[in-house]
């Protein structure tokens, strides 16, 4: 997947894998992978500037928490945010159908749909 497209998709991932609860960075980059089977193996360069950038629109919040010694800053959803992500599935979806409906489309003959050719 292209770079360009992946940046248009990144935020609504994010806020998705984040409606299963809190996860702090490294824990929501593995859970993309993971959910992905692999498919979004992401560098931390590019979710962290995706979590600050949802932080700053408000739809997610953070925080604080200590695990095995090591502090690590822990994402959640605001209530916004469980809005934003609930619309982005919604969109996605709808989005997605229709992309497989012109590709699943057979062809036909541009005589048969009506386009002008030259």
């Amino acid at each position: 997947m292209s770079q360009d497209m992946m940046r248009g998709h990144l935020d609504g991932l994010v806020l998705a894998v984040l409606t299963a609860g809190p996860a702090h960075g490294y824990g929501l980059i593995e859970a993309l992978r993971e959910r992905s089977d692999g498919f979004f193996d992401l560098p931390e360069g590019s979710v962290y500037p995706a979590l600050h950038r949802l932080e700053r629109a408000g739809l997610v919040a953070s925080g604080w928490s200590e695990a095995g010694g090591r502090r690590r800053r822990v994402y959640s959803l605001t209530t916004t945010g469980r809005r934003a992500a609930q619309e982005r599935q919604s969109e996605w979806r709808s989005f997605s159908a229709a992309v497989e409906r012109v590709f699943g489309a057979p062809s036909r003959p541009a005589s048969q749909t009506g386009a002008v050719t030259s």
